[in-house]
């Protein structure tokens, strides 16, 4: 005898499945979240689905957004504990740190969340300026744009700097958490990544604003 899934009846379908999709995402990644799958796991049919998203590309991308919170968490968590100084160059200098470092903590600790997260942002505009306007960007990304910008209000950066200066650390701190998922260097401790990670992070902010940033953990 077929069993077959039974229509949802216990609340809000689209975020049953979105939820859904962060636990299977969690665990095995954007391989993880197959509309079956999907569906399965929370006992609707594959149909049933397409009443709140236009197609899985849909569902996966509204998986992702809830990903980048996650993530943007975590990356906040981390700015939060250099609140306390007074000095505004300073604070603005600990603020893109913790920024840069928590995305690699969070591509660490949870890999499957991060390949879902960046694995299904679109490509931001040419002009990466209009992303602070832009309701679609990426969590994470304007996180960076924010710290970056606190930099130039601070007269860390001039302008002129300031310009540009997003691609240089996300390709950075994103590099490095690919080689430490992904790469030769998920094979090497966390003392050790952490120690890497916090060279990269402070090598990038030097090259950015001639400043250094300090070895604060």
């Amino acid at each position: 005898m077929t069993t077959r899934s039974t229509p949802y009846h216990h609340g809000d379908l689209r975020t049953a499945l979105v939820e859904a999709g962060l636990r299977l995402a969690r665990s095995g990644g954007l391989g993880a979240l197959g509309l079956r799958e999907l569906t399965r796991s929370i006992g609707v049919s594959p149909n049933a689905a397409y009443r709140h998203f236009a197609d899985l590309q849909a569902l996966v991308a509204a998986v992702a957004v809830e990903a980048q919170q996650h993530m943007v968490g975590g990356m906040l968590d981390g700015a939060a504990e250099n609140a306390e100084h007074e000095d505004e160059a300073t604070l603005a200098l600990r603020r893109l740190r913790a920024v840069g470092l928590g995305y690699i903590r969070f591509a660490l600790t949870e890999p499957g969340w991060f390949e879902v997260a960046v694995l299904t942002q679109d490509e931001p505009p040419d002009d990466s300026r209009d992303l602070l306007t832009d309701s679609q960007v990426p969590a994470p990304y304007q996180l960076l744009m924010d710290a970056l910008d606190g930099l130039e209000s601070a007269g860390v950066i001039s302008t002129e700097r300031r310009v540009g200066a997003e691609w240089a650390c996300w390709s950075a701190v994103h590099g490095f958490a690919e080689l430490a998922v992904r790469g030769p260097l998920r094979h090497q401790d966390r003392g050790t990544v952490d120690r890497l990670a916090a060279h990269v992070v402070d090598s990038i902010i030097r090259g950015v604003t001639n400043r250094d940033p300090g070895q604060h953990t």
